[in-house]
C-alpha cells in the first residue's frame, strides 16, 4: 500500500470557553484569536468546542500534530461530563505522546488529567500583567533555545482564581511568579502547561475585566488596579508567541538534558 501524504500539518483547538460577544464581534470568536497567535501558513486548524461537548472523534486523534486546550470560566477540578470527557481525552493523547499545549484552565486540566492536584488559589484572582521567571537550575528547553536571549523573566497576561497546587509525576516545574508557584510545566517532549494567556491582547483582558466586574466576580478598586497595570507595561507577547509556536511545531524530542 502507498502512502501519500501532502505535507499540511494539522492541529485541534480544545475550545473550553464561550466565545463572548465582544470577541466576536472584534476577532470573529476566540479560534481566530489562537490562529493569530499560534498557527503558521499552509497548516490546518480544526476547532472543537469541547465546553459543548464537541470532541475530536478518537480514531481520528492520530492524524494531528498537535492539540491546544483553551481558557475556561469553568473549575478544572469540577465533575461536569465534559470535563471529565475531556481528561480521559487528555491521558489518551499523553499515551499516543501527542504535543499538547495547555493555556489557563487549559494548563490546569491538562495537570489534572495526568495526575497533579489543582484548585482555588489560596490567594485570590490573579488579573492583569505578571512577570514569571524562569526556572535557573534547568537545562533550557530546546522550544525556547530559538529566542535571541533566554530571559530570566517574562511579563505575561493572567486572568485565574485557580492554580496548580503539585505537578503530575515526572513534570518540570519551567516558570513561577511571586503570585502562583506554576506558571508553567511541561511533562517530556509532549506536554506543556502555561497558566498566563499569551495568545490574550490587552483589549481581551480590558472587556473580561468589565464582564467579570459588572456580575460583581471582583471589586471596583481591584479592577481598576489590573487595569493600570495593564496601560503601563506591555506583555512579552512575542516570545511567548515563539515559545508556543516552537513547542507546537518541532518534531523532535526536547529534553531538560
Amino acid at each position: 500500500m502507498k502512502l501519500i501524504t501532502t505535507g499540511e500539518r494539522r492541529y485541534a483547538l480544545l475550545l473550553a470557553a464561550t466565545d463572548s460577544e465582544y470577541v466576536k464581534r472584534v476577532y470573529g470568536g476566540y479560534f481566530n484569536v489562537f490562529v493569530t497567535a499560534f498557527g503558521e501558513e499552509g497548516e490546518r486548524w480544526d476547532l472543537f468546542r469541547v465546553v459543548d461537548g464537541e470532541f475530536p472523534d478518537m480514531s481520528e486523534l492520530y492524524k494531528y500534530d498537535g492539540f491546544v486546550i483553551s481558557g475556561s470560566p469553568h473549575d478544572a477540578y469540577g465533575n461536569e461530563h465534559w470535563v471529565l470527557k475531556l481528561c480521559f481525552l487528555l491521558q489518551t493523547l499523553d499515551a499516543m505522546e501527542k504535543k499538547v499545549l495547555g493555556i489557563c484552565f487549559g494548563h490546569q486540566i491538562l495537570c489534572r488529567s495526568l495526575g497533579g492536584k489543582v484548585g482555588k488559589a489560596c490567594s485570590g484572582w490573579d488579573i492583569g500583567l505578571r512577570k514569571v521567571k524562569i526556572v535557573k537550575d534547568l537545562s533550557v528547553p530546546s522550544f525556547m533555545e530559538e529566542l535571541d536571549e533566554i530571559p530570566s523573566s517574562l511579563s505575561i497576561i493572567e486572568c485565574h482564581q485557580d492554580e496548580v497546587f503539585e505537578v503530575p509525576t515526572g513534570a518540570d516545574v519551567i516558570a513561577f511568579s511571586d503570585k502562583t508557584g506554576v506558571e508553567m510545566f511541561s511533562v517530556g517532549h509532549h506536554i506543556l502547561g502555561i497558566q498566563g494567556h499569551p495568545e490574550y491582547t490587552k483589549d481581551i483582558l480590558f472587556n473580561l475585566i468589565d464582564r467579570l466586574l459588572d456580575n460583581n466576580s471582583i471589586q471596583r478598586e481591584f479592577a481598576e488596579n489590573a487595569k493600570i497595570g495593564l496601560e503601563i507595561a506591555e506583555p512579552d507577547r512575542k516570545s511567548w508567541e515563539k515559545i508556543c509556536r516552537k513547542f507546537l511545531k518541532r518534531t523532535h524530542h526536547f529534553s531538560f538534558s
